[in-house]
Order: structure tokens, then sequence, then C-alpha cells
């Protein structure tokens, strides 16, 4: 898939409700270059399916789309094989809505946990310990993030932070990355995606800061259903659970402490 595949292919994202970031394209496709599959009928794009292999032990699975006018014809099966020909034998996960989870049970997945969508506005403010995060160490700030992503991802987050349309913030305490979040135009509102801290009060910080790039506008957050913290925080903020997906693994499960995810990178990327 070319870069102008990937834009057919959020468009197909958008029209499915799911909001994509007006930078994505860039942003996506840096993760996996080779990842992004398009599929055609008679030369005409028909379906994808993104497998973003971040290492042998992780890959993710994302956009698995079929146009509606094409669905029930045996095309998103074939979608489906062609994407895991690129993985043979490897670990795999996604997140799938309610309605798919026994379709991807039968090709061996299991259900592990859940991601709440959470949305509203809120009114942020930025604490004199918050930094932007272009004047954080990238080393540094790519050490703090492999504790909370399954894979170590410098070229991607080279792109994520300073794509044209975001904007980070972290928290260094004596020397040490204790926190950092992102925040990005989407096509009618804005993301945090993600946001990482070692506990609720520099969550809370990081949540304000970022949010005064939304100027007032909606901002989305999806967050681990199993961090009760994280889902106190955004509820603290009157953020309303609007939809929930469910975390599905083929393969080992890696070894993340999600207690401290207060907001997943997206549903798209792992």
């Amino acid at each position: 898939m070319t870069k102008d595949d990937l834009k057919i292919a959020l468009s197909w994202v958008a029209s499915e409700g799911w909001n994509p970031g007006i930078d994505d394209v860039d942003n996506f496709y840096i993760a996996d270059p080779g990842g992004f599959l398009i599929g055609e009928l008679n030369g005409k794009p028909i379906s994808c399916i993104s497998v973003l292999r971040y290492s042998a032990e992780f890959n993710f699975i994302g956009f698995y789309i079929v146009k509606p006018e094409e669905r029930k014809k045996g095309f998103g099966l074939k979608t489906w094989q062609e994407a895991f020909k690129l993985i043979p034998n490897q670990p795999a996960a996604l997140d799938a809505i309610l309605q798919q989870v026994n379709k991807y049970q039968r090709f061996g997945f299991k259900p592990v946990y859940s991601h709440l969508g959470y949305q509203g506005i809120i009114t942020g403010k930025i604490s004199s310990d918050v930094r932007d995060l272009k004047t954080i160490d990238f080393d540094q700030l790519c050490r703090y993030d492999r504790r909370y992503f399954p894979s170590y991802r410098p070229h991607f987050l080279s792109t994520w932070i300073n794509q044209p349309h975001g904007q980070g913030y972290a928290i260094i305490n004596d020397a040490d990355l204790v926190g950092y979040g992102v925040i990005r135009k989407a096509m009618d509102s804005f993301k945090i995606a993600p946001l990482f801290a070692e506990n609720e009060d520099i969550a809370e910080k990081l949540l304000l800061a970022l949010a005064t790039y939304s100027e007032g506008s909606t901002i989305y957050v999806n967050v681990p259903n199993i961090n009760k913290a994280a889902i106190l925080l955004l509820e603290k903020y009157q953020m309303k659970n609007t939809y929930e997906c469910v975390r599905m693994y083929k393969g080992e499960q890696p070894n993340i402490n999600l207690h401290n995810v207060f907001a997943i990178t997206g549903l798209e990327l792992g």
C-alpha cells in the first residue's frame, strides 16, 4: 500500500465513524511502510488491513475494512489471509468491536481486557513542572515509552511527537522521565494518545496540559478498563464512556503494566 492508498483506507476509517487524525497518513505509515495492504477488484480498491510488525514478539492488526457493497463475498477472508502471510507463526494482537469478538476467537485470538473510549471537553492548564515534549532527550523518551508499549519504536515516535497538528508534554522528576502524553487534531475533535504516567497525579497534570491544545473542543481518549485510576480521572472531568473494544491476543500477551497506561496510542496502532 502506498501513502495514497493509505489516504483511501483512512477515508474508509472515517466513514466507519473512527475519526482519524488529520496527519495520520504520515503518522501511521512510518510504523511499518510494508505492513499496510489494500485489496483490489478489477483494479479498484475494495478492502484494506494493516499488520504492524513492531517485533517478532509483537505484531498488531488494524484497518481491517471491506467496502460495504463488497461484504459477505469472501473478500474479507482473503484480505485477512494475505495479512497473516506477513507474520507466519508469530503472535498478534488486535482491538475488536464487541460484535466481532466471536469471529476473531475462531482464528485463535483470545479476549484479555477492554479499551474504553471516553470523550468530553476539559478546561486545561499547564503546571509549572510540565515541559514541552520536544525538549526531552529523545533516547530517554524512547526508553520510557518502551516500559508501557510492547516494543521499542523510535522511528514511529520521531514522527508522532513532531506531527504538524499535535502537541506533547512530559514531566521530569530528579532527571527521571515520569510521564508523557501527546494530543493531536482529528477530523472533528482531538485525541490524546498515548498518555503514560507513574501515578494518577502525574497523569492528571499531563491530561490538563494536553487539554489546553484542544481549545475547548471535544477530546477522545482510549483507556484500558483495568486501569481504574485512569477511569476515575477521566470521569472526574465529566468525560463519558461512549464505546468499548476488546483487546485480543493470539500467542503470548506482552508483559506491560497497564496501570501506568492512562491512554493507549490507538486502536489502529496497538
